[in-house]
């Protein structure tokens, strides 16, 4: 049998690549202006502990939100989807907003936590408290 621990941290690590690769499409997705301009680079001293729990907050909520719109997209008929796929970009951007970052904050948190092992244990920490 597997450690526990072992699958809950992959499970954790598929969720946070999952919600990085959507808030990047999202970030593309509700460009301003013509020329897209790149989200603005974190470094890791600049990622407070507050940051780190607002990242996981989102990627908690964001997670619950791609489970449900997936459900609904495929039990959707083909002319509703397109709607549904809207409504869920609105509420995945919704669920970073709505813990205080914006969508270039949260990108730049993960991309930082995927090539630093360090920043991404600390939002794998707190993702396993949020799951208990």
């Amino acid at each position: 049998m597997r450690p526990v621990l072992g699958t809950l941290t992959r499970a954790l690590a598929g969720a946070a690549v999952t919600t990085w690769l959507c808030a990047a499409l999202l970030v593309n997705a509700h460009a301003q202006s013509p020329e897209p301009t790149p989200a603005p680079s974190i470094q890791k001293q600049d990622i407070s502990d507050q940051k780190l729990d607002a990242t996981a907050a989102a990627v908690v909520q964001i997670a619950s939100v791609k489970q449900e719109y997936q459900q609904r997209v495929e039990a959707a008929a083909p002319s509703d989807k397109g709607r549904i796929i809207d409504e869920a970009k609105t509420a995945i951007v919704k669920a970073v907003t709505d813990q205080g970052l914006s969508l270039q904050e949260y990108t730049s948190i993960l991309q930082v936590a995927q090539n630093d092992s360090e920043v991404k244990e600390k939002i794998v920490q707190r993702l396993r408290a949020a799951d208990k």
